[in-house]
């Protein structure tokens, strides 16, 4: 089975609202047995303008990270975060 990613790029003007976020994402993520992979606030930019934190989160499949993302209590970090950051997102399945 493939595993599924959640793939981001955040770009914060809330710094208190964004640790907020992540207090209330952590357990979380683990709890849908994810595994934080990449979270960086100086990516190295090739293309576009902004800069931002980089984040990539595996889950054991695209179900988890679909289980993960709709859940109730991430949906609430999300409302947090929503506040204080300005968010691309995408899940995406592994080969």
């Amino acid at each position: 089975m493939a595993k599924g990613y959640l793939v981001g790029h955040i770009l914060v003007h809330d710094k208190g609202g964004y640790e907020k976020f992540k207090e209330m994402s952590g357990p979380v993520i683990s709890e849908y047995g994810g595994k934080v992979l990449v979270r960086n606030p100086n990516p190295e930019i090739r293309e576009g303008k902004e800069s931002g934190i980089a984040i990539v989160i595996e889950f054991e499949s695209m179900n988890n990270a679909r289980e993960f993302y709709e859940s109730e209590k991430y949906t609430s970090a999300r409302e947090v975060r929503e506040r204080a950051a300005k968010t691309d997102l995408i899940l995406v399945e592994g080969i």
